[in-house]
C-alpha cells in the first residue's frame, strides 16, 4: 500500500482540507473536529469499498458530504424556529429604493473572479456565513453550498414545506449579501468586518 492511500496518514495530509470544508458549513471548532474524525474513522471503516477512482481527498470530502446531512438532520428545527424569519422584512426595505431597484451598485458583483480568488474575501465570507441565525445559515450551506435539493433540504432540517424553505433562502442570501455588501463589496475590506 502506497504512502496516499495509508489511512493512518490521512490525518496528517488530509486533516486540515477536510477540517476547512467542515468549518465553513457548520461555524464550529468543536462540531467540525467531530466530523473531521466522524469522516476518518468512516472512510477507514469502508476503505475496502474505495475503487481508486477519485482521490483519496475527493473519496473523504464526499463522505464528509453524507456526514453533514446527517449532522444537520440530528440538528432539525421545528417549523416554529421560522417565525424569526417575520422581523427581517426591514432588511429588504433597506436594500431596494422606492421604485424596487438594488441601493447598492452591483458593479463589483459582476466580476466575482476577482473577488473569489482572493484568500480576503473568503475570510469575509465565512465570517458572514458565522453571524447569519443558525437555522439560516444551515438552509443556505446545505441548499447552496451542498446542493441539497429543496425537497432534500426541508427533509434534512424539518423544514413544512418548500415555500418556507424558499422564503428563508432568500432572506439568507439578503442577509449575507448585505453583510458582504457592507464588509467586503462595499470598500469594508479596508474597514474589516464592521
Amino acid at each position: 500500500m502506497n504512502h496516499a492511500n495509508d489511512p493512518a496518514a490521512w490525518l496528517d495530509e488530509h486533516g486540515d482540507a477536510l477540517f476547512s470544508y467542515a468549518m465553513m458549513r457548520l461555524r464550529s471548532e468543536a462540531a467540525a473536529e467531530d466530523l473531521v474524525q466522524e469522516t476518518l474513522l468512516a472512510g477507514w471503516q469502508a476503505f475496502a469499498q474505495f475503487s481508486g477512482q477519485s482521490t483519496i481527498k475527493t473519496w473523504l470530502i464526499g463522505i464528509m458530504k453524507h456526514k453533514l446531512v446527517d449532522y444537520f438532520r440530528k440538528q432539525r428545527f421545528s417549523d416554529t424556529s421560522l417565525d424569526e424569519f417575520a422581523d427581517q422584512d426591514e432588511l429588504f426595505a433597506q436594500q431596494f429604493d422606492e421604485s424596487g431597484h438594488w441601493r447598492t451598485k452591483l458593479t463589483e458583483w459582476l466580476t466575482p473572479d476577482k473577488a473569489l480568488a482572493n484568500e480576503q474575501f473568503w475570510q469575509v465570507f465565512y465570517w458572514c456565513l458565522a453571524r447569519l441565525p443558525d437555522n439560516m445559515a444551515d438552509i443556505f450551506v446545505l441548499r447552496m453550498l451542498e446542493g441539497l435539493s429543496s425537497e432534500e433540504c426541508c427533509q434534512a432540517l424539518n423544514i413544512a414545506t418548500t415555500n418556507q424553505l424558499c422564503v428563508a433562502l432568500s432572506r439568507s442570501r439578503m442577509k449575507l449579501r448585505h453583510c458582504l455588501t457592507a464588509n467586503w463589496f462595499g470598500g469594508g475590506e479596508a474597514n474589516a468586518f464592521v
